[in-house]
């Protein structure tokens, strides 16, 4: 039996955790730069952390690549390029409110996307019913963390690049579960983040232009922590992802956990947010869907 700390609920936790990080750091990053050279920059670095840490070091680096190079450029062009392009250029077009909602209700449609493409991960109607009470708790926290409107400059195009950016998440977690070639986790993590943001940072240059100044102190703390994150956390769900046993759809429940995290953070470090008792309301939901879910998998076992 492995200990806790090596268990898939604790790993996954942990992951969810960094992830919900990245919104203080980004707040503060994209005060200094471009938001798709800031995002290539930061998983550029985030891969060449990894690079260290992968079974046979550095030198075999290039081996393990050339073996698994088609899932390493497909997890590339779908988890880090075209996903964060999506992400930020949709990010742009809606309310703060709008868009955490849309985001948030990603482990629903990710759970759906597993349904139609994995044989052993079904969606239940008592797991659906699960999801959707996880998504309406996102939508009060969302209402409660922000001054929600559905008027103005809510543009269709941005709410669908950012229905594209779950989508383009669910069918990525999809393929890495079921790589028949079984590609060592962190090499994955490490060169999909290293092509991808290399493919940002370019891609971002006719549109943003570059910008090669120096900074301020804050930029860079901001950076390097996104930067770790990225890499901590990724890596952690591509090894859970190829877990003999771990659904796509249950590990993804986890990333409800994310707007409940990052509320609190910004509470804590960001001035102008504030708690108030609907955002609670919202919380409170989103508590006691998980609660559910982990006694219905217990029931199933």
């Amino acid at each position: 039996m492995k200990p806790f700390y090596l268990s898939t609920t604790f790993l996954a936790i942990i992951a969810c955790f960094l992830w919900s990080t990245a919104f203080v750091g980004v707040k503060y990053g994209l005060q200094y730069a471009t938001p798709l050279q800031f995002a290539g920059t930061r998983f550029f670095i985030s891969g060449l952390l990894i690079l260290p840490f992968i079974n046979g070091g550095v030198n075999k680096y290039f081996t393990y690549l050339r073996k698994n190079i088609r899932i390493v450029i497909i997890v590339s062009i779908l988890q880090t390029f075209l996903q964060y392009s999506m992400f930020y250029m949709g990010i742009k077009l809606v309310p703060a409110s709008l868009g955490a909602i849309i985001i948030g209700s990603g482990p629903l449609f990710i759970a759906m996307i597993a349904h139609v493409s994995m044989n052993d991960d079904r969606l239940s109607w008592k797991k659906f019913w699960l999801f959707l009470l996880g998504v309406s708790g996102i939508v009060v926290v969302s209402i409660g963390r922000n001054n929600f409107t559905l008027t103005g400059d809510v543009k269709f195009t941005g709410m669908l690049f950012l229905f594209a950016t779950i989508i383009i998440s669910g069918i990525t977690n999809v393929v890495v579960s079921k790589d028949s070639n079984r590609t060592p986790p962190l090499l994955l993590s490490s060169s999909t983040m290293i092509i991808g943001g290399g493919m940002l940072f370019l891609f971002s240059i006719p549109f943003e232009g570059l910008d090669l100044q120096l900074k301020p102190a804050d930029y860079y703390i901001a950076l390097a922590w996104l930067s770790f994150l990225s890499a901590a956390a990724v890596s952690i769900w591509f090894v859970l992802l190829k877990r003999p046993g771990v659904k796509v759809s249950d590990l993804n429940f986890w990333k409800f956990i994310i707007p409940v995290s990052g509320a609190i953070l910004s509470w804590i470090i960001l001035p102008y947010e504030y708690p108030n008792h609907i955002a609670f309301i919202g919380m409170c939901i989103i508590a006691v869907a998980m609660m559910l879910m982990n006694a219905h998998r217990r029931n199933l076992k």
